[in-house]
């Protein structure tokens, strides 16, 4: 055989899997082989065996498993110079270029005379020596784009220009190794320590492609570097250099950790040591940049971020949380220490940006919920109790302050150290303080607390008239608006409920126009206008306070400039009105029996005021788009913050539902970014949530132009969260609105199509053809036929032992016009592209035939159309099938719309006119002028 057929020597498996490779069957060669080599008695015989299956590895480009098939064929007999000759293709593709020369100059010397071996080796010596020109000049480019970085002199647009490509080159696996070699790291640590922060910020990304997704480089370069170094660049002040820094730190622990899942492949490479050391090493460093003053805020906001992200486990499947034990055992006393910080206090510890103490609580609660027994719960209670244990007065505050993040966070937690002795007592006190900033952390503590049912009952006994005593009284708006919102919160206890209200009538409406006031006035600090959000989320749960706000275009405004501010811990409170005014909160719909019962009972009936009503909510819905406030939930989700929780996700794609519920707004949202928003929100998100952001998502995809709304690769994106939406758990308008989304998509291109195969939703397109509910029958038709257009679709109906093409037949006949059109524009595709599936049409049904002519007999064109297209079909594809067609009334059908005339489709009548031709040559009828007659009947 050739040097690339298989080796034909006889005996178990092998006969079996070379006549699959002869027949194209390569995975089942693959099969046989693998079968074969578990029973193989002899070495020889294995050895035919890996030297066969290496042959179809080649051919499947498993260069990494052809290589080592190859090598062990060759380990039983080193002669073997098939073997050697696929191992040198292997290498060669593999891009080990001078093994696959030293093999391929073996083959050459064992049989001079064979072309194929002298032609591969002319290939790899010019690729060689392409390769060292190439080296040399790279190494050449390499040490200059160093030295004119490092030269303070140079000219500015030739050092950005290096600095440009150091960092592409760096993304190239070749390029990096180059770096690497001509002592990149040494130049890279020198570039770190640079003053100019572009030139930092390039040092860095280079180092991102030098690390991305390769274990053995990243240990170097963390042991080359130190990880004082990074985190003292993370820790800088400037934001671009610290969020670049902590981008570096996350490629750095993904490399390391995908490392260790890893399983090391090929001989040669050497086995990798285990990265925990330097996996320990980073995170011992991040927990050290907790409480150290030199820190900035941002740069602490970005370790706290990595802390969450790396930390706890990814998924619960994984028993192994030894990593939380560990941070908790060596840093939550540091964590704690930022928790309890009061930046107002001079000298009351490390410098902080607003969001650190919600990052905080977000890092708090990961960790919590990460622990797995009882003891590690109590270690962490009682390592928190401890640390709020001291006394004093400043560490007071600062007790109070951590009670109020672990409030926001594991609550639990935070409930347990509020009942600790003196605590409620050290808050009332503090709330009669004349130090602002002591008051302030005090009612902070007490809305928190009021949020967490287990204290309420206390706190609505003493917290109300504390609180309406502050609000009343207070001469300083930033403690009158956190009463208010204190007062909101104990208030809103009744929900939507339009009759519990725990205020007097109308004092609503003054609360959410004394918030309006603050969100729009300047001179509160932002921290302050963040809370009258906070009392809105809770005010407008009322639907006069949602009117009034949507009417404030000032007030909207405000809202959506903090929505895109730095500081995040706005993002949930804006949500949450947001999902207020858009009414897109589920509502239980009391069973009308059980409200007469209570009624009867004179028990409590819930209501519905009447301005939710849906006339209502879409002028609101209106109001809100025109405010811009598409803009900002784009700019919220963009946000890289711990701030953005899941909680606060599914307001998001709530709200962005609600905003694509009418077809004309749908254009408005995709115009300002809706479309690609959404995609993040339906993979990242609650359970609920990534419903309702794919429902979103299917109704864009389903009236804009899909390509428009999904630039470039984001569409391919698309079909995952639509695909998730063809479930049960999912209601029958979702499962519609999916279907006919990815209708869209299908149509567009074979890409796409092969993406929603991939993605295994053909099966549950067809289960949804079997539908009763017609609409969605109908689409999952629709759906099919544009999915026809792949291959791999077709040959599911060639397959036997089904009935799918029975399934089409039949809905060709169905009452429902729009399934009709669907089923028969799916004939019409699978019998033009697999002619062989025509002779399969009349076993599907004894009433095929009048099917097909009451297709041919439609008053809508369309189905006329596809009728004539699939009877052409039949016609062409079997002698057999024309003669059954031209004996019935097909005949005449055909003959009336081949003459065209008063509306009937040019179309029609010329597919019409080609049945009777192919009729003609058949000999089944003759031709004569205007008049076609069959063939031994009288005229």
């Amino acid at each position: 055989g050739g040097t690339d057929a298989p080796d034909c020597s006889s005996f178990y498996g092998n006969e079996e899997g070379n006549t699959l490779f002869k027949a194209g069957d390569i995975q089942g060669a693959v099969c046989c082989y693998t079968r074969a080599l578990k029973l193989s008695d002899t070495q020889a015989e294995s050895a035919v065996l890996y030297r066969n299956r290496s042959a179809c590895y080649l051919k499947l480009e498993e260069y990494n498993k052809a290589e080592a098939d190859a090598s062990k064929a060759l380990d039983n007999d080193p002669g073997d110079v098939k073997a050697r000759f696929r191992r040198a293709q292997a290498f060669q593709k593999l891009g080990r270029l001078d093994q696959a020369f030293l093999d391929a100059q073996r083959c050459a010397q064992l049989e001079p005379k064979n072309k194929a071996f002298q032609d591969l080796l002319r290939q790899l010596g010019a690729q060689i020596q392409q390769k060292v020109m190439c080296l040399n000049s790279t190494d050449a480019r390499v040490q200059q784009m160093f030295s004119l970085l490092l030269d303070g002199s140079a000219n500015e647009s030739d050092r950005q220009k290096a600095a440009q490509n150091l960092v592409v080159l760096s993304r190239e696996d070749a390029g990096a190794e180059q770096i690497f070699r001509n002592d990149g790291v040494k130049l890279i640590q020198k570039l770190l320590q640079s003053k100019q922060e572009d030139v930092v910020l390039s040092a860095l990304r280079t180092l991102v492609g030098l690390c991305t997704g390769h274990q053995s480089r990243t240990m170097a370069i963390v042991n080359e570097l130190g990880m004082e170094q990074l985190c003292a660049v993370m820790g800088s002040g400037a934001s671009t250099v610290s969020l670049a820094a902590c981008h570096l730190l996350q490629v750095m622990f993904e490399a390391l950790t995908e490392g260790m899942k890893r399983e090391i492949r090929g001989k040669d490479e050497a086995i990798l040591p285990e990265p925990s050391k330097e996996l320990r090493s980073m995170l011992r460093h991040l927990l050290e940049m907790m409480p150290a003053a030199n820190v900035s805020g941002p740069g602490r906001d970005n370790a706290i971020n990595l802390l969450v992200k790396q930390v706890p486990r990814k998924s619960l499947k994984n028993p192994d949380n030894s990593l939380t034990l560990w941070v908790i055992d060596q840093g939550l006393k540091k964590i704690l220490e930022v928790a309890g910080t009061v930046p107002e206090l001079s000298g009351g510890g490390p410098p902080l940006t607003d969001n650190s103490h919600m990052s905080c609580s977000v890092l708090l609660s990961k960790l919590y919920d990460d622990l797995k027994s009882d003891n590690e719960r109590e270690n962490f209670n009682k390592l928190c109790e401890e640390y709020v244990h001291r006394s004093g007065l400043d560490a007071k505050l600062r007790a109070i302050q951590t009670v109020s993040v672990l409030l926001q966070g594991p609550s639990d937690v935070g409930n347990r150290t509020l009942e600790m002795s003196g605590m409620i007592d050290a808050v009332i006190s503090l709330c009669a303080s004349e130090d602002v900033t002591h008051q302030q952390v005090a009612v902070e503590a007490l809305i928190h607390a009021a949020g967490k049912a287990k204290r309420a009952s206390f706190i609505t006994a003493n917290g109300v008239a504390l609180l309406k005593d502050l609000y009343k009284k207070s001469e300083n708006d930033r403690i009158r608006v956190r009463a208010l919102v204190g007062l909101c919160k104990l208030g809103s206890a009744g929900g939507t409920d339009f009759s519990m209200k725990q205020f007097a009538e109308g004092s609503t409406l003054k609360l959410a126009k004394q918030c309006r006031k603050w969100l729009c006035n300047e001179s509160l600090p932002p921290t302050s206008r963040r809370w009258s959000v906070e009392g809105l989320a809770y005010l407008t749960f009322d639907a006069d306070v949602k009117e009034d706000l949507v009417e404030d275009k000032n007030a909207l405004l405000a809202m959506c400039e903090l929505a895109k501010s730095e500081d995040k811990t706005v993002l949930f409170a804006v949500g949450s009105t947001l999902v207020n005014c858009t009414n897109s909160y589920e509502v239980e719909k009391p069973d009308p029996q059980m409200v007469e019962l209570a009624k009867y009972a004179k028990q409590h009936v819930p209501e519905e005021h009447p301005k939710d009503a849906p006339s209502y909510v879409e002028k609101r819905l209106g109001k809100l788009l025109e405010a811009g406030v598409v803009s900002a939930l784009v700019c919220m989700v963009k946000q890289e913050s711990p701030a953005l929780t899941e909680a606060c996700r599914e307001c998001i794609a709530r709200v962005f539902l609600a905003l694509v519920e009418r077809q004309q707004d749908r254009g408005t949202v995709v115009a300002q970014g809706g479309g690609k928003a959404l995609i993040p929100l339906a993979s990242d998100n609650t359970d609920v949530g990534k419903i309702k952001a794919a429902q979103a998502l299917a109704k864009i995809t389903i009236t804009s132009n899909p390509e428009i709304a999904f630039p470039g690769e984001r569409i391919y994106e698309v079909v995952r969260p639509l695909n998730s939406l063809l479930s049960l758990e999912c209601t029958l308008l979702q499962n519609f609105e999916a279907l006919m989304a990815l209708t869209n998509l299908a149509g567009i291109s074979e890409r796409l199509r092969q993406k929603i195969i991939k993605e295994k939703a053909v099966p549950k397109i067809e289960g949804y053809m079997f539908e009763e509910h017609e609409l969605v029958r109908a689409s999952a038709t629709e759906c099919m036929c544009n999915l026809v257009l792949s291959t791999e679709v077709q040959k599911l109906y060639l397959a036997t032992g089904n009935d799918r093409l029975k399934l089409l037949v039949l809905y060709c006949g169905e009452e429902d016009e729009r399934l009709r059109k669907a089923a028969a524009g799916t004939l019409a595709m699978l019998t033009a592209e697999q002619p062989e599936l025509c002779a399969r049409i009349p076993g599907t049904t004894t009433h095929w035939l009048e099917i097909v002519q009451a297709l041919l007999l439609s008053e809508i064109s369309d189905l006329r159309h596809r009728g004539v297209v699939i009877v052409h079909n039949m016609m062409q594809a079997e002698k057999s099938l024309a003669d059954t067609l031209m004996e019935s009334e097909v005949l005449e059908i055909l003959s009336v719309l081949a003459k065209g005339g008063e509306g009937m489709p040019a179309a029609v009548a010329k597919v019409a006119q080609n049945c009777l031709d192919k009729a003609v040559e058949y000999n089944i009828i003759k031709s004569r002028e205007g008049k076609e007659n069959r063939e031994g009947t009288e005229p």
